[in-house]
């Protein structure tokens, strides 16, 4: 279930994932959508961080707010920065496209790691989506605007990212039980992401 594409995400991130960390650093510019995704969820809820990089700053903040966070990351790189910055905290070595942990959480949250997906992988996520959400629970994720992709870099290496339009994440919700809580385009609020706020029903 891997292809060329995803497969060259997964290798640019275990190449220069230490870069993207600093890169990255601290600053929480998603906050206010992760309170947005937190008033959905018990202070002790079950998250799932599927991409969830290094931990920092999402995994963190959300661990700080009670939550109990399991990371995922195809990278092994990655999965060293988030073992040393989060120990004691679960994280698993895996594959999106291949998620299989046969247990459901309260609360999904794939950030600026979704989108690294081919158009076909996307669609083909939520079934997967909704069969590790428990009833009620909160899924979260950025896209692009419209169906198509785009190359962006990260330390000279290209790196892809996917996007389907609007209409057809709002169907692919649907047919898998989740309904759209909030959706806004190029939010300036959040560094100009999409952001996708869903509950499944339930």
């Amino acid at each position: 279930m891997t292809g060329p594409v995803d497969d060259s995400v997964i290798a640019v991130y275990q190449q220069h994932g230490s870069s993207w960390a600093k890169l990255r650093d601290d600053h929480l510019v998603e906050g206010s959508w992760l309170d947005r995704f937190c008033d959905l969820l018990r202070g002790d809820a079950t998250v799932l961080d599927i991409g969830c990089g290094s931990g920092i700053p999402i995994a963190r903040e959300l661990i700080r707010r009670g939550l109990n966070v399991t990371g995922l990351d195809g990278a092994p790189t990655m999965l060293a920065l988030f073992e040393r910055n989060l120990p004691g905290a679960p994280v698993h070595l895996g594959d999106m496209r291949e998620l299989s942990l046969g247990r459901r959480f309260a609360g999904l949250l794939a950030w600026d790691s979704f989108f690294h997906l081919s158009p076909g992988d996307q669609r083909a996520m939520f079934p997967r989506f909704a069969a590790h959400a428990a009833p009620g629970a909160a899924l979260m994720f950025t896209s692009g605007t419209s169906e198509g992709i785009a190359i962006g870099q990260l330390e000279g290496a290209p790196l892809y990212h996917g996007s389907l339009d609007a209409g057809e994440y709002l169907g692919l919700l649907n047919a898998t039980g989740f309904d759209v809580v909030d959706h806004v385009e190029d939010d300036p609020t959040c560094g100009s992401r999409t952001v996708w706020l869903a509950r499944r029903r339930g």
